[in-house]
C-alpha cells in the first residue's frame, strides 16, 4: 500500500496551540484600539511611576494572553530592558546640567557632573519609550498582517481593493525568502561566488540580486492573473471567506483596558 504524499502550503496560515491564549482569539482592531489612550498619554508624562505602571500592565498580558516563546522572554527580559538602561544612560549624560543643578550630586568628574534630576529625565524618557513599545506589542505578538487587512475591510469599510492589495503585499514576504534560500542553495551547489571575506559576500548578495528580482515578477505576475480572473475590482463588495468578527469580548477587553489606563493615571497623576 502506498502513501499519497500531501503538498502542504509554507505560505498558509495554520492554528497552532497557542492560538487558545486570549489575545489570539481577539479581534486585531481591538488590540491597536485599547492601548491608543495609553501610548498618547505616555507622550506627555514625565514621571517615573506611570511609564512603569503601563510596562507592568503590558507584560501581565503578554505573558498570559500569548504564547510564551523564546522570541518573547527575548524581547520582554533581555531586549528591552538592555534598551532601557542604554537610552537611559545616554539621555541622563545628555541632559542639561544647567536645569537640573538645584538637585543631588550623583557623580562628578573635574568640572562635569552627574545630578540626580538628569538620571531621572533619562530614566523617565527611556521608561515612556519602553512602555509604549510594550503597548504596541500586546498586537504585535497576538495578530496577523492578514488579519488586520481583515478586519480593516469588514469593520473599518476600508475599500477592498486597498485592502486585499496590501494583503497580496505580506503575502509577498515570506515568498521572497523561500525563494532567496532557493537561490542561495542553487549557488552553493554551483560554487558561485566561494570564499570569505566581506568582498565575497558582497559579491555573493549581488549574484542573489537579479533572480530574486526575476521571482518577484514571476510571483506579481501570477498574483495579478490571479485576481483577474476571480474579477477582482470588478464589484463594490465581494464575498469575505475569511471572517474576522467583532464580538462582546472585545467590546470588553477594550473598555477594561481603559478603566486600567483610567485607573493608573487616577493613583499616580502625572500631570499634578
Amino acid at each position: 500500500m502506498t502513501t499519497a504524499a500531501l503538498t502542504v502550503d509554507p505560505y498558509a496560515e495554520r492554528p497552532s496551540a497557542a492560538s487558545i491564549r486570549f489575545l489570539y482569539a481577539l479581534n486585531p482592531l481591538a488590540k491597536l484600539l485599547a492601548p491608543v489612550p495609553a501610548i498618547v498619554v505616555l507622550i506627555f508624562v514625565r514621571d517615573v511611576a506611570t511609564p512603569v505602571a503601563f510596562i507592568a500592565v503590558a507584560y501581565v498580558l503578554l505573558l498570559v494572553g500569548v504564547s510564551f516563546t523564546r522570541r518573547l522572554a527575548g524581547i520582554l527580559f533581555v531586549a528591552l530592558p538592555v534598551a532601557v538602561a542604554a537610552i537611559g544612560t545616554g539621555f541622563s549624560l545628555w541632559t542639561d546640567a544647567a536645569r537640573v543643578d538645584g538637585t543631588a550630586i550623583i557623580w562628578q568628574i573635574g568640572s562635569w557632573t552627574l545630578y540626580a534630576g538628569a538620571v531621572e529625565t533619562g530614566f523617565s524618557t527611556a521608561l515612556r519609550i519602553a512602555a509604549i513599545v510594550s503597548l504596541t506589542l500586546i498586537a504585535g505578538l497576538s495578530m496577523t498582517g492578514p488579519d488586520l487587512v481583515r478586519a480593516t475591510v469588514q469593520q473599518l469599510r476600508v475599500p477592498y481593493r486597498i485592502g486585499y492589495t496590501a494583503l497580496a503585499a505580506f503575502r509577498f514576504v515570506p515568498r521572497f525568502g523561500h525563494e532567496l534560500d532557493v537561490i542561495r542553495q542553487a549557488h552553493r551547489v554551483r560554487g558561485s561566488h566561494g570564499g570569505r571575506g566581506p568582498f565575497s559576500a558582497i559579491a555573493r548578495w549581488f549574484g542573489y540580486i537579479v533572480p530574486l528580482l526575476a521571482g518577484a515578477i514571476r510571483h506579481a505576475e501570477r498574483v495579478a492573473l490571479a485576481m483577474d480572473a476571480r474579477a477582482f475590482g470588478a464589484y463594490p463588495d465581494r464575498t469575505e471567506r475569511h471572517l474576522v468578527p467583532w464580538r462582546v469580548r472585545d467590546t470588553v477587553f477594550v473598555i477594561a483596558f481603559w478603566i486600567a489606563s483610567a485607573a493608573i493615571l487616577v493613583a499616580f497623576r502625572p500631570f499634578s
